[in-house]
């Protein structure tokens, strides 16, 4: 199949555009190779520190220095659901491993934060930076330089993306991504929302909203709705990093400690000491991230990461930006409709078809690279499998069915759920955003209304409280950015803003803040750049200016007259108590040093160049050759 033209032009596009920042990531990676084992590059006392606690067995082959070793880094804490089923993990990766003459160690842990716990609360300020700070733990615990490949144990929001920046600053090892699975499915998304709204209302008491919370979030796993964290397992299936259909496998089964033990295994089997060396490094490159862009789109996933794709593009020596996402968009079909999108939850949607089948329609649609590399190896269409549990206890691998189980969660590209996959770029006197809008009906993609404009997520909701904002407006939350206070999510503004969006009103948000991977029926314009504190006009809006958003044709205006909108003054907020309390103070430093949202909003840099030729650890120069060129010998053996 031939790849759709809008695909192939923005890929080369992004080629061109990271070429100085690609070759030298791609130098980093290939100064960083040793012949034999990583562990050999340590002194004697080096070693025997890295090995001491070790099994007497596992220790010899330590000892030896000839087989690989394979680091466990899990985001493992028993408070969330999501990450509470890796607790057993590591027991069945050490077993599996040795199965395959290698060893395992758990190298370290994250830190591991939720959102929904943290939603509308000083905590969530510092939400988004916990994904760098995740990114440096990962640095920390593949340091010692024992490791010769790395499984990554996470599923939510900040999590997977800060274990994949930091997966990719050790680019030259293999990285095999684990997940834990979808909770069950409990009470519909559908009655969740309802409940949510009737008591934003004061039609439902506390103790009925929890009852309902509680039912919806029930057990180990991840929440079933298809905000971040199971966007991110999609992402992670797109761009080879999971075993193939891994991501919506229910906790505690038998086929989903079967998937953990085959991860590790292969893990083990693609280090440089074996034939099928795949760093993640050359896994994640310029098509990778196009495919991941293309997967987001066609399956309504989290605006959230039009923040952490740039982020983990950054990391490999890749840039992109809005234009791409939105370029895209135009292309890509909406695929699939899994709430906030539609009714069904993770669990139906890998019942009608799930990841396989996706990539499948897209991969014959020529809107996916094939030419890809995988932990399977080169051709992503190894990934449009299922699989299933084998008679031995192991792992079998089936074709994904051909037809949908349910053409009301998932359709072919011939029969799409809309044409484009429903994420804008609108842009403005009020800088650049993002609004996700395949949720959103036609008639509310466009409102036009007076500014009512608020500093915080708490003052909105005193003036809904106060029933002050009976009437057609566009909220205006700023001071919401990274280097505000952190560019929390304001997903608690959504019950209220729906309650008057279904009353008739026409209403809009604005803002340099986030709305999470839960963004939904009320349109939306997020993540506005520049925010306010690099100059950004959003701090320009008065009450009662009159804000045009409009989707269809990618505008966030404010309608002033030049001469009065270039006269006014760039407002200011007391923002001291965001940066006190609950351990904000220790973030500064990323709120000092943080890019703007469309970069990311990380404080890490690109890759700088290095010499062409640099010595490894033994002594012997490698050279530096683009991967995929006639001279390339990045993947071969010495």
């Amino acid at each position: 199949m031939a790849v759709h033209p809008v695909l192939e032009s923005v890929t080369a596009r992004i080629i061109e555009r990271s070429r100085p920042s690609r070759a030298a990531y791609l130098a980093h990676l290939q100064a960083a190779r040793t012949k034999g084992p990583q562990r050999g590059a340590l002194a004697c006392t080096n070693l025997a520190h890295g090995f001491a606690a070790f099994p007497a067995n596992d220790k010899l082959l330590l000892k030896e220095v000839k087989k690989p070793s394979v680091a466990i880094v899990s985001a493992y804490n028993d408070m969330l659901s999501a990450h509470q089923p890796f607790e057993t993990f590591p027991a069945i990766i050490k077993d599996a491993v040795r199965q395959v003459g290698a060893v395992a160690q758990f190298a370290g842990g994250t830190p591991a934060m939720c959102d929904g716990v943290t939603q509308g609360q000083p905590g969530m300020e510092l939400s988004l930076f916990s994904r760098d700070a995740i990114a440096m733990s990962v640095a920390i615990a593949l340091s010692h330089n024992m490791f010769d490949s790395a499984l990554f144990l996470g599923v939510c929001d900040k999590i997977v993306p800060g274990l994949l920046i930091g997966a990719l600053h050790f680019g030259h090892l293999p990285a095999v991504f684990v997940p834990a699975g979808p909770m069950t499915t409990g009470i519909s998304n559908k009655e969740k929302a309802a409940i949510r709204q009737r008591y934003a209302k004061g039609e439902a008491t506390r103790e009925e909203l929890l009852e309902g919370e509680a039912k919806a979030y029930h057990g180990a796993g991840t929440c079933t709705f298809y905000g971040t964290a199971n966007s991110n397992q999609m992402l992670m299936e797109v761009m080879g990093l999971h075993l193939p259909g891994a991501a919506f496998i229910t906790p505690g089964t038998p086929l989903r400690d079967a998937l953990t033990a085959a991860a590790a295994q292969r893990a083990a089997l693609i280090t440089d000491q074996g034939d099928e060396y795949l760093p993640v490094g050359h896994v994640v490159d310029e098509k990778s991230i196009v495919n991941a862009i293309v997967a987001l789109l066609a399956t309504g996933g989290s605006t959230n990461h039009t923040l952490h794709l740039p982020a983990i593009a950054k990391a490999a020596g890749i840039i992109i930006d809005w234009n791409d996402f939105d370029e895209l968009s135009d292309v890509v079909p909406l695929l699939a409709r899994v709430y906030p999108n539609g009714d069904a939850d993770v669990n139906h949607f890998h019942a009608a078809g799930g990841t396989g089948f996706i990539i499948r329609e897209l991969l014959d649609a020529g809107l996916l690279h094939d030419d890809v590399l995988t932990v399977l190896g080169k051709g992503l269409r190894k990934h449009t499998v299922e699989p299933f549990l084998a008679d031995n206890g192991g792992v079998v691998w089936k074709d994904t069915p051909a037809v949908s189980g349910d053409d009301n969660v998932v359709r072919p590209h011939t029969n799409p759920f809309s044409k484009d996959g429903g994420m804008v770029l609108v842009k403005g006197n009020l800088g650049r955003a993002i609004m996700k809008v395949s949720a959103v009906k036609e008639e509310h993609r466009v409102v036009e209304a007076p500014a009512i404009v608020f500093d915080s997520q708490e003052a909105f909701m005193a003036a809904y409280k106060a029933k002050q904002l009976d009437k057609d407006f566009v909220a205006v939350v700023r001071f919401q950015g990274p280097r505000a206070n952190g560019m929390p999510e304001l997903h608690a503004l959504t019950p209220a803003l729906a309650n008057l969006q279904d009353a008739g009103r026409k209403v809009a948000l604005v803002t340099d803040g986030r709305m999470s991977g839960a963004s939904g029926k009320v349109p939306a314009a997020i993540h506005v750049s520049p925010e306010i504190l690099a100059s950004g006009p959003l701090g320009l809006v008065r009450d009662g200016d009159v804000i045009r958003v409009d989707a269809t044709n990618g505008v966030l205006e404010a309608l002033v007259a030049s001469d009065v909108w270039h006269a006014r003054a760039l407002a200011t907020a007391d923002l001291t108590p965001n940066t006190i309390g609950m351990g904000r103070e220790l973030f500064s430093m990323f709120r000092h040093n943080v890019s703007e949202a469309e970069t990311g909003a990380t404080t890490f840099p690109l890759p700088s160049p290095i010499p062409t030729t640099v010595p490894l650890h033994d002594g012997n120069p490698v050279g530096n050759t683009m991967p995929g060129s006639d001279e390339d010998t990045s993947l071969k053996k010495e």
